[in-house]
């Protein structure tokens, strides 16, 4: 039975999505934050070297000479009072002590006044360091802004909107030159998805009317009650042939519709798509004696709902077509998730080997066999399955059952 690849237990690939956010946007190592810093650290860097200099300068200046400039040699009858110099109040100083607190006092006041200019010094640098970090977040996004208008484009590319352009004026510099060269690049790939998708049409117009005719045929001569046993059966296995190429065109183009982005979206409930897909299947599965199963809770979805129909389908048709031949039972759920719809498909089946589970996703592969015919399928059920996930932004993974079958479970964003 056909199933999604990961080892049991695996997390999911990591893939990049352009249009998530990051939880905590100030932590990212932006060019912004890095061209701020850059501005901000340079200037940072300057200012504390100009204030180095500064200092050193005046301190040399005010201490040039340590020999005061007068030195009192008689003060009889000379009183003196300060209020920065306390000691000289005293009379009772002699003339070398008075002088020698003259001397300290004024060691003392070049001390202060170096003080006091570094640290207003450095309250200037940490408010012109404010305003510099600023300016230059500001001017780092004006410089950046082209790249924001880029990378808008981009994501808006990334949802298939081939359309958009970039279209960027200014000066002929590198971000233009870049913008630019995006531009003809969206340009040549609007040109080959278009030819694709006529391609697609003309191919499924072409391709389905001349096995139509074919299916017609047959049917007619079929129904002539008359015609010989022997070819009867040639008419009934040339059916089945013509039948299984009509099933191989309809999965190639779907395959091939399917591998792009969904552009029209709409609410879709993936309990709904899942009873539609069980009922459809709900005869074969009488048929082989495989009960149907499952609680299908209500998880809706954004994308279309053919295409959805179409995951549950494939994934319901080979969870009963990969079964075992007695008490066979298959488990259809949905739900929510953490904030994700959740389409889980599990069955009793043969055992399959966790080797084996990721060459099952590709086309026309199958458990044990490649490119050999079947009377279950064309081999193209999971990568139809697998493409139209992706298409929606989601994913699809599987793991062996202990016991036999296959656990499959699809998430998609809500």
């Amino acid at each position: 039975m056909a199933t999604t690849p990961a080892p049991p237990g695996a997390p999911p690939k990591p893939t990049w999505d352009p249009r998530s956010a990051t939880p905590l946007p100030w932590l990212r190592p932006t060019i912004r934050i890095r061209l701020t810093l850059l501005y901000g650290g340079m200037f940072l860097i300057a200012g504390i070297l100009l204030l180095s200099i500064i200092y050193l300068l005046a301190a040399q200046a005010v201490r040039t000479g340590n020999e005061p400039l007068y030195k009192i040699v008689d003060f009889t009858d000379l009183k003196v009072s300060s209020s920065t110099c306390p000691v000289v109040d005293n009379g009772n100083l002699s003339l070398s002590d008075f002088n020698a607190a003259i001397s300290d006092c004024m060691d003392h006041q070049r001390k202060v006044a170096l003080d006091n200019l570094l640290s207003r010094s450095l309250l200037a640098l940490l408010g012109l360091a404010v305003i510099a970090f600023a300016f230059g977040y500001a001017m780092a996004g004006r410089v950046l802004s082209p790249l924001g208008r880029i990378t808008r484009t981009a994501r808006a590319v990334a949802g298939s909107d081939l359309s958009r352009r970039i279209e960027l004026d200014g000066p002929d510099d590198e971000l233009k030159e870049l913008a630019d060269t995006f531009d003809d690049m969206l340009e040549r790939l609007q040109r080959a998805f278009t030819a694709q998708q006529r391609f697609v049409g003309n191919a499924s117009h072409e391709l389905r009317t001349p096995l139509a005719i074919n299916r017609t045929l047959l049917e007619v001569h079929l129904s002539d009650p008359n015609a010989p046993v022997e070819l009867q059966q040639l008419g009934k296995t040339l059916l089945a042939t013509n039948e299984r190429s009509e099933q191989l065109v309809e999965g190639l183009l779907l395959l091939a519709r399917s591998d792009n982005q969904i552009v029209e979206r709409k609410p879709v409930d993936l309990a709904e798509v899942a009873g539609q897909a069980i009922d459809q299947v709900h005869a074969e599965a009488e048929g082989k004696g495989v009960e149907i199963r499952g609680t299908r809770e209500a998880a809706v979805v954004q994308g279309n709902g053919v295409l959805l129909e179409r995951i549950a389908l494939n994934l319901v048709q080979n969870a009963v077509r990969y079964n075992v031949a007695e008490q066979g039972w298959v488990e259809v759920a949905t739900a929510v998730e953490n904030g994700q719809a959740v389409l889980v498909v599990t069955n009793t089946g043969p055992v399959v080997p966790a080797y084996e589970v990721d060459n099952l996703f590709e086309p026309f592969r199958r458990l044990r066999t490649e490119r050999t015919g079947s009377d279950k399928g064309v081999g193209l059920g999971l990568s139809i399955a697998r493409s139209v996930a992706r298409a929606h932004g989601g994913h699809i993974y599987a793991q062996p059952r202990e016991g036999g079958g296959l656990v499959m479970r699809v998430t998609l964003p809500v």
